[in-house]
């Protein structure tokens, strides 16, 4: 039989009851023209390094914004908010990326734009400091149409010829050496020496040691974005678990499981974007991106994410043999405003944006284009609350819009 997780329920005071770990900060503000939200990942963020955490966030949703306030579209800003997220040595991703079994970088990432609903991805990726870039590139090809002799284009490379493809496309290649940080490398060491300890130790002990090592390496990062034509779009990035076999593939790459991005095709719908981060192999057997995506159909957004991850991650029929289900989303969902359907002269999006986390952190950070500065925030399980069985959920909405000439 399977055993019955421990999930502790937190709840806002206009509730009477609880359901299960539910922890809600709502928050009305109002925005204008767009919004972007990023994470830097769920896992666990030590207080020693918040300050580092938030500042990447920061900076990816200013790049991000200087994108579309430059006239970009969602889909350019979530590349360039990523890239930003890549390039930070605190963030698994990119530079300083887990190293493998071997003590090399393979890196996954994708993306999806909510408009055309095409999808670029790649998976066990060395030598490219820039993982997004390639799964960027293989999105805007696949919109080009078919190749000589009638050849459909790849939406999702792996591995070498990944790599290749990427450097035959202009994407210019980065030895394993300058994408390894000090941080990553000590990470390495420190994790082969727990394993070879781990093989002198009886099982209890050895699957201890394997928690301790996974819970501060799935870090994760995604986007989501909406941007002033409502359209919406997510990108993912990680160099997955650490000491992880030679050509696994994690969830950032699969469809459906690392990010999701869907416009709304009918007026009574909302679009939706989603990113997730956490442990691969769980979020890719319950594809948990699409899953909230779908999810967000509901009235209630905050209980609709709730019900999710409960239902459709940690109780998940697919994971009954796991016991510690680690993962985190972001979500953002967006419809048109009442009053911008009754009139020409005002366009506005009412934006719900809510994340969620079974690890023990997860930092986040927002922004819009009239906003000086992004918000960050590092959510975290509460005291007594069991990374794994226990979730978080905290979010907010806005109103983006202005006025017509």
């Amino acid at each position: 039989m399977k055993k019955k997780k421990n999930v502790i329920v937190y709840l806002p005071s206009c509730h009477s009851k609880p359901l299960k770990n539910l922890i809600v900060r709502n928050k009305l503000k109002a925005f204008y023209f767009l919004m972007i939200f990023t994470s830097s990942g769920a896992g666990y963020h030590s207080e020693s390094k918040a300050k580092e955490y938030k500042h990447v966030c920061k900076r990816a949703c200013q790049r991000a914004v200087d994108r579309l306030r430059a006239g970009g579209l969602a889909l350019e800003a979530v590349t360039s908010a990523l890239m930003e997220l890549e390039d930070s040595p605190f963030t698994n991703a990119g530079t300083g990326s887990n190293l493998n079994l071997s003590g090399e970088i393979e890196c996954d990432a994708s993306i999806m734009d909510g408009k055309s609903l095409n999808y670029g991805a790649v998976g066990a990726l060395s030598g490219i400091k820039n993982p997004v870039l390639v799964a960027r590139r293989l999105l805007s090809e696949t919109q080009k149409g078919k190749l000589s002799a009638g050849r459909i284009p790849p939406c999702f490379l792996v591995g070498k010829g990944a790599e290749q493809w990427a450097i035959s496309h202009g994407i210019p290649a980065c030895p394993t050496e300058k994408m390894t940080t000090k941080f990553s490398l000590s990470g390495y060491k420190r994790n082969k020496r727990k394993m070879e300890l781990a093989e002198q130790v009886e099982t209890k002990r050895k699957r201890q040691l394997c928690e301790e090592n996974n819970s501060a390496c799935l870090d994760t990062v995604g986007v989501v974005v909406v941007d002033r034509e409502g359209n919406v779009a997510a990108a993912v990035s990680s160099g997955g678990l650490a000491m992880k076999h030679p050509g696994r593939v994690g969830q950032a790459a699969h469809y459906g499981c690392g990010c999701w991005a869907e416009n709304a095709r009918d007026v009574s719908l909302y679009s939706t974007a989603v990113s997730t981060s956490g442990s691969g192999e769980h979020l890719i057997r319950t594809m948990l991106a699409r899953e909230c995506s779908t999810a967000m159909q509901a009235e209630n957004a905050h209980q609709a994410l709730l019900e999710a991850m409960q239902n459709k991650f940690i109780s998940s029929p697919f994971l009954a043999g796991e016991d510690c289900v680690l993962g985190g989303v972001i979500v953002l969902r967006c419809c048109t405003c009442g009053e911008a359907q009754r009139s020409e002269d005002i366009q506005a999006l009412l934006v719900e944006f809510l994340w969620s986390h079974t690890t023990e952190s997860m930092c986040v950070g927002y922004m819009s284009a009239q906003d000086s500065k992004a918000r960050t925030h590092i959510s975290r399980l509460p005291p007594g609350a069991v990374a794994g069985q226990s979730l978080a959920i905290e979010g907010g909405v806005c109103r983006l819009g202005t006025v017509s000439d």
